[in-house]
């Protein structure tokens, strides 16, 4: 996969933040090298975040996002300001860009919000082609001349190496030469003409692991596995699939599902596995929040809206009140759920997905995913989680 094709989830998120007029969209242009945020002498002439998926060198594939002024004004400011907010939930690194010498009381409040959560950050001072001293800032920079723009870029390279992941998505439970069978479903839910994003990191890495995998239907599963010399090392499924495929599958060989694997990979697995037993306590008129990562045309058989319903409904017994969200859109007031059921989160990063499920803990609402709930209904749970427990940070 090139740099270009890497998944914005993938991506180092960095996002630039300040008051109206600082530079922040002139340094943006200048560090991407186009014209990618409109500049203007008019205070908040950036009235929305902007994005751009790049490669930035020498970081690699990364998403930059310029925001609003953080002390923009008036009932459509606030709206702004808000969405600024928003963006810190996603952001990995965050870059202060100021022409002050001390923080205004709007750039120390900024400040603050960073620090409490706890993303990794500089302060540009801006415009130093016509503003003295280093004031509070990290480095100085010019938008105008290029002055500084490429220490910047490696100060930001920099923080990101310190944030690696180091956990696979399953290349560290498996060795080399063994053998990985994938079952995938192909059904009118299944995009066509291509694999979803965990099943290809899946074959990518099992091929990075030295290690040899097995692609098939449910239906040809058991060919697949009779004809193997000897068991295969593991077994990854769909999780919409479980119910089928645990039968499948003897007990003697490791058995989970991308979606499990996708959990451990995004780090909320631990809290993945508590939500699901939550499910068995359900009463008539929970409200039960679904979450979608992604906005995709809903098919007859989609999962989310479709298939997990019908088997909550039928493992609980009871008249549940469910609701369901996509994409970014995630409600600000979790209090009044009993359960969230978040997908694989394959299209989110890992900071904002992470981020619901602490502001889930912090409303004491259960939160668990798609994988974990299916494989907690079909009973094969302790199975399916087996193979990465001893791998779970």
């Amino acid at each position: 996969m090139s740099l270009n094709e890497t998944p914005t989830a993938e991506r180092t998120h960095i996002g630039f933040f300040g008051l109206r007029n600082a530079g922040k969209s002139s340094l943006v242009n200048r560090i991407t090298g186009q014209e990618m945020s409109l500049v203007s002498d008019i205070k908040g002439t950036t009235t929305d975040p902007v994005r751009k998926s790049m490669e930035l060198l020498p970081l690699g594939p990364v998403t930059i996002i310029d925001t609003p002024g953080y002390d923009d004004t008036g009932s459509l400011g606030k709206l702004r300001v808000k969405k600024t907010g928003d963006i810190l939930k996603i952001c990995d690194i965050a870059v202060l860009v100021t022409e002050h010498t001390e923080p205004d009381p709007v750039e120390h409040e900024l400040i603050t919000l960073i620090q409490e959560r706890r993303i990794p950050y500089l302060i540009v001072k801006n415009k130093c082609d016509v503003n003295e001293g280093m004031g509070f800032g990290n480095i100085r920079v010019s938008a105008v001349t290029g002055e500084g723009i490429e220490e910047l870029k490696e100060r930001i390279a920099g923080l990101a190496r310190d944030t690696d992941k180091r956990i696979r998505f399953v290349a560290d439970i498996i060795r080399p030469h063994d053998t990985v069978v994938l079952v995938i479903p192909i059904d009118t839910s299944a995009p066509k003409g291509r694999l979803i994003l965990p099943q290809q990191q899946a074959i990518r890495d099992i091929l990075d692991a030295g290690a040899v995998s097995l692609v098939t239907g449910v239906d040809d599963l058991p060919d697949t596995l009779a004809s193997l010399k000897k068991e295969p090392e593991l077994v990854i499924t769909d999780s919409q699939a479980f119910g089928k495929v645990m039968k499948l599958v003897p007990e003697s060989i490791p058995l989970t599902s991308f979606s499990i694997l996708m959990a451990r990979y995004k780090g909320f697995l631990g809290e993945a596995l508590k939500g699901a037993e939550s499910i068995g306590r359900l009463e008539d008129g929970a409200q039960v929040l679904i979450c979608e990562g992604c906005t995709h045309h809903r098919q007859c058989e989609d999962i989310g809206t479709v298939k997990l319903p019908k088997w909550l409904k039928e493992y609980t017994g009871r008249d549940l009140n469910l609701s369901f969200t996509s994409g970014h859109g995630f409600p600000e007031d979790l209090s009044v759920y009993d359960l969230i059921i978040h997908c694989g989160a394959c299209m989110l990063n890992d900071r904002e997905v992470n981020n619901r499920m602490l502001a889930a803990r912090a409303s004491s609402v259960p939160f668990t995913n798609y994988g974990t709930a299916i494989a907690f209904m079909n009973g094969i749970l302790a199975r399916s989680v087996a193979p990465v427990l001893p791998y779970l940070t």
